[in-house]
This record gives C-alpha cells, structure tokens and sequence, in this order.
C-alpha cells in the first residue's frame, strides 16, 4: 500500500461519509511528492509536531519511567484507558546536560512550547546503594536532601545565591529513584523567562550536621549509566483538547457489527474499502469498520517508541429513512431524514454516517532535542457510529 493511499484513509476517518457520496476514493497514480509531501505535514500538525523528529529509536532507549508511564496510561494500540490518569496531556522527560561530577543538575528546555501549561516539575535523581564504610554508616541512619533553584552560580554560599525548593529525610542505606517537586522553579523558567542555571542538591545529616565524603550518593550524569543518570519530568497541558464529542474510557466501546473485533487488521491488499455499490451490491447501513494507521509504512518509527500504529477506525453505510434506533440517530438526523425523504426541500441532503464517540490515544516518541515525550491526542478513534 502506497503512503498515499495510507495517509489517505486516514483522513477520510474524520470526512462524514454520506450516502450521497461513494464510500472509495483513490488518489491519481502521478500524483507528485509535493502532495505527499503536504499531506505528511497535515498528518504533523495532527500531532502537534512542527518537524519530523531525526530517526532515534532503536540507537537510544527511552527512560524506563516514561515507558512505564505510557504502559499505564495507555493500552498496546495506544488508546487511552482511563482519560483521567494523566495531569495535562503531555509528560515531556529531560536528562542532564551538565554531566557535572557534582549535584549541580542543569536541563534545557527549550523545546517546551509556550503555549504548554506547565502543571507539575519533578526532579527524579538515583540514589546510589551507599558502601560499607567506617564512620558514616554507623553515625547516620537518615540525612537530609535540599534541592535549591540555582539564582547565581558564582554565590552559591550565599542565601542569595540559590532558593530552596524542596527538602526531605531519606534513608542513607538503600537505593532507588527519589523524586523531588521544582515546579516552580520550572514555572520560573518557562513562563517568566528567568534565566535558568540549573538545580542544586545539598546532602546533610539531621539538624545540617556534616556527612562524610561519599556517605549519600546519587548518580550523575557524567559517570553513571544512562539508566540511572538524573531526569527532570514536567507534566503540562498545551491546550489541544477535543470537545466536539464525548471522551470516555475505552472499555465503554461497544462495536454495533459484533463480528468486527477491536483489533481488526486490515490486509494489505484491501486497506481501501471498495464501495458496495461499485461491486454490485446492496448500500449497508452505517456502522463502524477498521482503519489501521500504520506509523512504520509512514516512515515515522524511527522516532515514534509506541505503539506501532493503531486502529482508528471510520464510519461507513447509508442512512436511509426511516432511521431505525441501531442508527443511534439524533432528533435532528429523524427530522432530517423525513424532510429528505419527502422531497420536502430540494437542498436537504439525507444524514451521514459519522462518529458519535471519539477516543483519545497517547504516543511516545523522541522530539527534536532527543527528549522522550509522552503525549496524549483527544479524538483520534472513533468509538461507534450513527446517523447524525
């Protein structure tokens, strides 16, 4: 199947489809790389991405966080489980760029957009299993994490030098992930425009008493694997929200033909439906068929981790009078329908088979700067049909 014919179909999923109108459509075999070109970049904005990121996948992987994030959120095709999982509908996750041998942490983030809402900053660090050494172990069971803002990194001595944002008590012995809340200082640096010099770790015993050298640890970005080297995560919301029809979870789709399963795959050799009455046959009534979009036909799985591609499903049949209840039609549709049945206006068109419940689903992919974005679409799988 040509990248035409795909990105084709996919946009016939969100075109009423009208019994006035054939239910196929092709594009001319000479059709050129510029329109190509265009629809690829139609299919871009669709996703809110301006450029298609550089192939990364497979050359680096992606924090088990984010990928953990997205097992939750979302199922194996992508469609969201429960909308209400995620704060905002983006998780944008940054690594170190400092990879300094010290816990001064520095994260550029200008690939944030300014239009995105930013709800929630954590800094999530590795804390190293702490050795078997003499004094420290012995002293301190628990210390003191204080996590500042950087404000001038030539006076960190000094209180003008740095703003605490967050402190806690952890466990000297043991290791694993902490997490830490800097949304302000994120908010600082995006929304006001201050100058951003990075994030500040101090290590203390109880009551500020000194540690020795080595006692606390937390991997770096410079000497530690990538696994484990520090994370900044911001949550955000960029204001892209469907509202044109109900958003609920997933579980509630109920397909109207039962011998269509929600995994339909459709073959190769037939992903453009024929029309019905091209082949002879009698108009079916409107219910929902399958429509894979296929991100590595596209070209797009060098930089997209999950899913592969999805389902999104179209609306498809004819709505004809008198429109029957498994039609899920609206009052508007009925009147309609009458009116166009008898011939009461000759402007009056018969209802078309749409999508009444549309679902969202969530990518995670690799953006310009390398990033991993988490990032959830409203609308994108329609979840059954009627004649509207």
């Amino acid at each position: 199947m040509t990248l035409s014919r795909l990105l084709l179909c996919f946009f016939l999923a969100w075109v009423p489809a009208c019994s006035a109108r054939p239910s196929h459509a092709h594009l001319a075999t000479g059709e050129s790389e510029e329109q190509r070109a265009k629809a690829l970049k139609r299919l871009l904005q669709v996703f809110g991405i301006m450029e298609v990121p550089p192939s990364t996948h497979g050359i680096k992987q992606p924090p088990q966080y984010m990928v953990d994030l997205y097992n939750t959120v979302a199922g194996v095709d992508g469609v969201t489980k429960d909308p209400d999982i995620l704060e905002g509908n983006t998780v944008r996750s940054f690594l170190d760029k400092f990879h300094s041998s010290q816990m001064h942490f520095l994260f550029m983030l200008s690939s944030v957009a300014k239009n995105e809402r930013v709800l929630t900053a954590e800094l999530h660090l590795f804390k190293l299993r702490a050795g078997l050494g003499e004094g420290p172990l012995r002293r301190h069971h628990f210390c003191q994490v204080s996590v500042f803002q950087v404000l001038d990194q030539n006076n960190l001595d000094s209180p003008e030098g740095k703003k605490l944002l967050s402190a806690r008590l952890l466990a000297v012995q043991g290791s694993g992930w902490e997490v830490f809340s800097i949304t302000q200082a994120v908010r600082d640096w995006t929304e006001e425009g201050s100058s951003n010099q990075g994030l500040l770790v101090v290590v203390q015993g109880l009551g500020g008493a000194g540690l020795d050298p080595g006692a606390v640890q937390f991997a770096s970005g410079r000497d530690h694997h990538e696994s484990k080297k520090p994370m900044l995560v911001l949550f955000t919301d960029d204001g892209r929200r469907g509202a044109a029809l109900p958003t609920l979870p997933f579980s509630d789709l109920a397909l109207p033909n039962p011998a269509l399963p929600e995994e339909v795959r459709i073959p190769q050799s037939n992903r453009t439906l024929r029309s019905p009455r091209a082949a002879g046959e009698q108009q079916l009534p409107c219910q929902i068929r399958p429509l894979l979009v296929d991100f590595e036909e596209i070209g797009w799985s060098g930089w997209i981790i999950s899913p592969r591609g999805y389902n999104a499903f179209h609306c498809k049949g004819s709505c004809p009078f008198p429109l029957g209840e498994n039609m899920r039609p609206t009052n508007h549709a009925t009147v309609q329908s009458i009116i166009n049945a008898l011939k009461l206006s000759q402007d009056v068109s018969g209802p078309c088979c749409v999508p009444d419940k549309l679902y969202s689903i969530n990518l995670l992919y690799f953006d310009d700067d390398e990033n991993v974005v988490l990032k959830q679409y409203d609308d994108m799988v329609a979840g059954s049909c009627g004649c509207h």
